[in-house]
């Protein structure tokens, strides 16, 4: 049975696997925040699982065993943090960290009442695609407000990068999933976004929050 360091090393190459198709040791120690050794040791223990294959001087790879346990542990992450929100009523940004302990119960009855209660939610509290029963991502072709230019309205979908720090500024800002946009103009010196919602007029969003806002066109 897998352990709980285990799964999050195995997550933690799932999130690398994502942005590249070449993952190093220092790029999972950088993740994990621990040194080359230690985690030259668990890379064997995971293709020991079948999870990783790893030869010496080449790219980590996760296999599909490892995508498919990596999505499971993702779904519970997610479905707790929808149903903190939703049921429960936490603030979007105050349930990460009760999910990271919450996605290695292994009980599956829990979760799929948790799915049930919640109506099948194929998205978190964050925006990020809910993985379905199998482990399989369903992602959505977002695009980053960066790239939408001015004169344009569109729709907040999802976050990238949801940490604390940057939740709250959102929630100080009044900005959250659903919220419209519109584009007035972009500061050509540091692509400063000025912008209105709701009743909020010609507010400048920096460069960084632009990027991590992803949004649909209206």
């Amino acid at each position: 049975m897998p352990t709980q360091t285990k799964e999050n090393y195995l997550k933690a190459l799932y999130h690398l696997d994502q942005k590249s198709d070449k993952i190093s040791l220092t790029d999972l120690s950088k993740k994990m925040g621990v040194s080359a050794p230690t985690v030259n040791d668990m890379v064997k223990k995971l293709q020991k699982q079948g999870w990783v294959d790893y030869q010496k001087y080449k790219p980590l790879k996760i296999t599909n065993e490892g995508k498919l346990v990596a999505g499971l542990i993702i779904r519970k992450h997610r479905l707790t943090e929808m149903f903190l929100t939703q049921i429960m009523s936490f603030g979007w940004e105050e349930v990460h960290d009760i999910a990271e302990e919450m996605e290695h119960l292994k009980t599956p009855k829990l979760f799929e009442r948790m799915d049930e209660l919640l109506g099948f939610p194929t998205e978190d509290p964050h925006g990020s695609p809910i993985p379905d029963k199998e482990g399989v991502f369903h992602s959505s072709n977002y695009q980053r407000l960066i790239n939408i230019e001015p004169g344009k309205s569109v729709v907040i979908k999802a976050l990238e990068n949801s940490s604390v720090d940057f939740l709250q500024f959102l929630n100080k800002k009044n900005i959250q999933l659903g919220t419209k946009l519109t584009i007035h103009s972009v500061e050509s010196f540091d692509q400063t976004y000025t912008v209105s919602y709701a009743d909020h007029e010609n507010i400048s969003l920096s460069e960084t929050v632009c990027g991590r806002l992803l949004v649909e066109e209206l």
